[in-house]
């Protein structure tokens, strides 16, 4: 499919409500088509793998065709370059969890992108960041203990940002941290303390966000990561955690 084609399939698709959803997200209605991203992976099925296309897709400047795009991009031929030259485009939180989740994170040496954006000046570079942490913490079979120590001493250090979308993020990354196991539970509701205690109010915002999760976690049989108790799997599997009680 050429990228004029997906284009035109893509306003076959568009309706009013999902456009004003994007709308919502704060894309300009003129770079908004209106499709559902169920849809938007449909069609990223038909399209199949091509990197040129995607770079024509994102160069559009539509939301969807972006999302789009990530999604039919062959990663074993992406570049960290290519992929900071792709989040300096972005202008909503969506697009940019998409493109961390969905793209950067499955790159080589995608921690170095954590190291250059975590005290980022732009918002959603910034929070991308901070959403690589809460990936590779989910994805990642055997992270290092050293490395989610050193994601827990970045937050620690750059987390003082009123912005929402960025505040937001950093504690996504560290409820998604402390889920790794009982160690990191209480390395997070420590943290988290910290922030509240001595922090300014972006921090005491972050800890006690992030304490509503960390500190209602249990331990499922069979799953290799904490949950919340107050999940459907959590209130019928679970045992809560020491760190309960601190």
């Amino acid at each position: 499919m050429t990228s004029d084609e997906i284009l035109s399939e893509l306003r076959t698709m568009s309706s009013e409500k999902y456009k004003a959803n994007v709308v919502k997200l704060g894309i300009p209605e003129a770079c908004s088509i209106g499709v559902s991203t169920a849809d938007v992976r449909k069609l990223a099925k038909k399209a199949g793998k091509d990197n040129a296309l995607a770079h024509e897709l994102w160069n559009t400047g539509y939301h969807e065709a972006r999302l789009l795009a990530v999604l039919v991009i062959d990663k074993k031929k992406f570049t960290l370059q290519e992929g900071e030259a792709f989040m300096h485009d972005v202008i909503s939180w969506d697009l940019c969890d998409h493109l961390c989740k969905n793209l950067l994170i499955k790159l080589k040496g995608y921690e170095d992108l954590i190291e250059k954006w975590c005290d980022a000046e732009a918002v959603y570079v910034k929070r991308a960041a901070y959403t690589l942490m809460a990936s590779a913490a989910i994805h990642e079979k055997n992270p290092e203990n050293e490395t989610l120590d050193h994601y827990l001493s970045l937050i620690r250090t750059y987390s003082d940002d009123e912005r929402e979308h960025v505040k937001k993020s950093v504690s996504w990354a560290l409820r998604e941290i402390g889920k790794r196991d009982f160690d990191y539970q209480e390395k997070a509701v420590l943290l988290a303390h910290e922030l509240i205690e001595n922090g300014d109010k972006a921090q005491k915002w972050i800890g006690k966000d992030a304490l509503k999760e960390l500190e209602k976690l249990v331990k499922v049989e069979g799953r290799s990561r904490l949950i919340a108790s107050d999940s459907k799997m959590g209130k019928e599997n679970a045992a809560p955690l020491p760190a309960q009680q601190l």
